[in-house]
């Protein structure tokens, strides 16, 4: 029975500044590197070793990944790395201080813009040189593939592919697959996997550097899901993430 380990990197140092981050590249913290170590550990106790994994361009989850791999002894397995499961670009948001933009356009806003389906954030402009036509990590690609903002079906439109084209052949291949990204990539996919309606989406919350495992029958269609290790502590890490944005909280 093929399985999927998704990884959201450990707390960076914007999670902990409570900016927007999107594809700003920032580090991880002290307590996201513990994070991550903790995330190797728990899969290392429960014998869920991977065979591949896959990561963003990211830094965040490029070391939160690299971390976990070396706790659990598996930091020789190959590693592929692709922009398609880079975080949402927040667009003009992105290095905004959550709290104080809720105060400033309302949390009704705020909340639209965070967790809409359909509704991404006031794009950049081109030459802002916040917009990833600048950055050299995606020098090889058209500038009309690059976001400028992106609301979270744009994220599913873009990592489905690199999904049913570098993901699921490993796992049919029988593949133990870990994927180190970012809140919104992984709500991508776990919308797609467990075929979360657009209306319901927005609710979803994925807590930092706590693996989640998913069990995939023959046709890499969904029989379980599970966090590892204490449940409670699961759900308590995604109700912070859920308030971080809300003006007076």
């Amino acid at each position: 029975m093929p399985e999927l380990i998704l990884l959201r990197h450990g707390q960076s140092t914007w999670n902990l500044e409570n900016l927007f981050t999107g594809w700003t590249d920032v580090p991880l913290t002290e307590k996201g590197e513990a994070e991550a170590r903790a995330a190797g550990q728990l899969l290392m106790d429960e014998d869920l070793l991977p065979d591949v994994a896959h990561s963003s361009l990211l830094r965040r989850a490029i070391d939160t990944l690299n971390i976990t791999l070396a706790v659990c002894n598996r930091g020789w397995i190959p590693v592929t790395r692709h922009w398609r499961l880079n975080e949402r670009h927040y667009g003009a948001l992105q290095g905004l201080d959550k709290k104080a933009t809720a105060a400033e356009h309302g949390d009704d806003q705020v909340h639209i813009w965070r967790r809409s389906y359909n509704t991404p954030p006031p794009a950049l402009d081109l030459a802002d040189e916040r917009h990833p036509v600048h950055d050299a990590r995606y020098a090889d690609l058209p500038s009309e593939m690059l976001p400028a903002t992106e609301c979270l079906e744009d994220v599913v439109e873009r990592m489905l592919p690199y999904w049913y084209d570098a993901i699921v052949p490993q796992l049919m291949e029988g593949k133990r697959v870990i994927v180190g990204a970012h809140g919104n990539s992984l709500r991508a996919l776990v919308k797609h996997l467990d075929g979360i309606s657009d209306e319901a989406i927005p609710s979803l919350n994925i807590p930092t550097g706590i693996p989640l495992v998913y069990e995939l029958d023959a046709d890499v269609k969904k029989v379980s899901s599970r966090y590892l290790g204490d449940p409670e502590a699961a759900a308590a890490a995604a109700a912070a993430v859920a308030a971080q944005a809300k003006s007076g909280s």
